[in-house]
């Protein structure tokens, strides 16, 4: 028994370009040498900050880049590129920054010219792919429609060294937007070098932040983040090199993580019982919510009393309590809790809001009748399409048998695929509905309602609705500086797209993970990009 664990161990290793030359004492960590191995659950998509719309590729876009503000301790935001403080005009529209003296990871400066060149090519409706939250600058939305060129976009470069920012309505949650992976700059030049080819691999970027990338060309599944010695502030990075290796397979991870060979990991929920009462068990509540897009343009998905049975006919509870067992908590909205306050009286957002699409079969099963009635249909067969990552093939499975058996008539396939070809197949439309999962970019509720406006960021299925565009248009115009106003605006606005079914809710993540003992400054962040390596070193 013995000898066949060591040979399982060994291939495991060897598959994922980690096999040992001797024992512990081979460890990435070993004579504290300021080095980790880490895990992420599927593949890097692009390098590109204005093209990516996964979790991987803005976990390492956020590691190589720095943009004006950059995420601190305990998800706090500070100065990033920008060396002071903003001036900020009367009106709250106008802010002029002043740049460090940076340098890309070529020796060459970084310069305003690149901000601008960046947040143009992300509204450009050729180029930028979710650009949704970029219509905070003046005239992005109508840039991103094609009414109006590039060039008439809100950001201007003083000098080299003066950014000034203009926008459409007054926007106090600006600091938390800039630190997103969508917001990071690009060289200019090398961009403009590349091309298309611009983040296909290693090769083809430069960088800002406190790590470079290297060993990926565009398909592997293991590549490096090496210490940025031009970074400004490198003097306070401590880890030389991060080797980031791509498992899909939990079980693969945790048998690296107890052989030493990796020093942090995520875990599914069949190790949680195993693993949280030991010291390197960490669990984090998520802002990143988990649900089923669906593509309002086929026939079948196309009927609200469809969306509507299938939101309602799976036992929401069960999946978190006796499936995910992380921590996750049951979703019944649009955005989580604990995300927003209600600025009048403090209560948490959720609450105010109350529960908008809930498990129930009996009325699942009379919109499935009115679905059919309408689609002229006795049986209906659709496909959900989901990733082969993490835990999204158990929970596809677990909607599976919960759909089939409480919608009679009823067949669920499941598609499972690579992360990288599930988004491709959502760019394409080509999908009934799919699972997935969505971090936000900042803590503001109207980032996850701005997704499912005309043309939103993440709005994948199509979604379209004159009173729910209308009703988010309010909330960043007519109740900008409204807090109360604004704030009751949001909810009524989530009413709409969750009474239309744009999606349906499933969970609120909590994030289970494994990390050594000797590792510190870690950090897993509620929201936005999934971790935050500036901070961390090897005792």
């Amino acid at each position: 028994m013995k000898k066949s664990t060591k040979l399982l161990m060994t291939t495991l290793l060897i598959s994922l370009g980690l096999a040992a030359c001797g024992g512990n004492s081979t460890s990435t960590t070993a004579n504290n040498q300021q080095s980790l191995t880490i895990t992420t659950f599927g593949e890097l998509a692009t390098l590109d900050s204005a093209d990516y719309d996964d979790v991987p590729s803005s976990d390492m876009l956020g590691q190589i880049f720095e943009g004006l503000y950059r995420v601190a301790k305990d998800n706090k935001v500070e100065l990033g590129m920008a060396a002071e403080e903003p001036t900020v005009s009367a009106d709250g529209l106008v802010y002029t920054f002043k740049l460090r003296d940076a340098k890309w990871s070529d020796g060459t400066p970084v310069t305003a010219g690149d901000f601008v060149y960046t947040y143009r090519k992300l509204v450009n409706p050729k180029e930028g792919h979710v650009a949704q939250s970029a219509d905070v600058f003046k005239n992005a939305k109508k840039i991103r429609s094609g009414e109006l060129s590039t060039e008439e976009l809100g950001v201007k470069a003083i000098d080299d060294k003066t950014l000034e920012i203009t926008l459409e309505n007054p926007a106090p949650y600006l600091p938390k937007l800039l630190t997103g992976s969508r917001f990071l700059p690009q060289s200019e030049k090398v961009a403009k070098e590349k091309g298309e080819g611009y983040g296909s691999s290693a090769d083809s970027i430069v960088t800002n932040g406190p790590f470079k990338l290297e060993g990926w060309t565009g398909s592997e599944l293991s590549w490096k983040l090496v210490k940025n010695e031009g970074y400004w502030d490198a003097s306070n990075v401590a880890l030389q090199n991060v080797t980031v290796n791509v498992s899909k397979e939990v079980a693969t991870s945790v048998q690296l993580f107890d052989g030493k060979q990796v020093q942090y990991t995520t875990i599914s929920e069949q190790f949680v019982d195993q693993y949280k009462t030991q010291p390197t068990y960490h669990a984090i509540p998520k802002a990143t919510m988990g649900y089923m897009n669906f593509n309002v343009e086929r026939k079948i998905t196309g009927n609200k009393h469809f969306r509507r049975a299938i939101a309602m006919a799976y036992d929401k509870a069960a999946l978190v309590n006796n499936v995910l067992k992380d921590g996750s908590i049951v979703s019944n909205g649009l955005v989580p809790k604990g995300f927003a306050e209600n600025p009048e009286t403090g209560k948490d957002y959720v609450e105010d809001r109350g529960d908008l699409l809930t498990y129930n079969v009996e009325e699942a099963q009379k919109e499935l009748a009115l679905a059919k009635q309408e689609l002229g249909m006795d049986t209906i067969e659709v496909t959900l399409l989901t990733s082969d990552a993490g835990s999204a093939k158990v929970v596809g499975e677990y909607l599976q048998a919960q759909i089939q058996k409480n919608l009679p008539g009823v067949t669920l396939n499941i598609k499972s695929v690579p992360l990288k070809n599930r988004l491709e197949l959502q760019r394409a439309d080509d999908f009934d509905f799919f699972f997935g999962t969505w971090a936000p970019d900042y803590q503001d509720p109207v980032n996850f309602l701005e997704q499912y406006v005309t043309g939103g960021g993440i709005n994948f299925g199509n979604y379209s609705s004159e009173a729910y565009d209308k009703a988010v248009a309010e909330v960043k115009t007519t109740y900008a500086t409204k807090p109360a106003e604004r704030y009751k605006q949001m909810i009524a606005a989530e009413k709409i797209v969750m009474d239309d079914v744009a999606i349906a809710p499933i969970y609120q993540a909590s994030q289970s993970y494994l990390l050594a003992e000797n590792v510190d400054g870690f950090e897993v962040l509620p929201f936005g990009r999934t971790i935050n390596l500036r901070q961390a070193s090897v005792k």
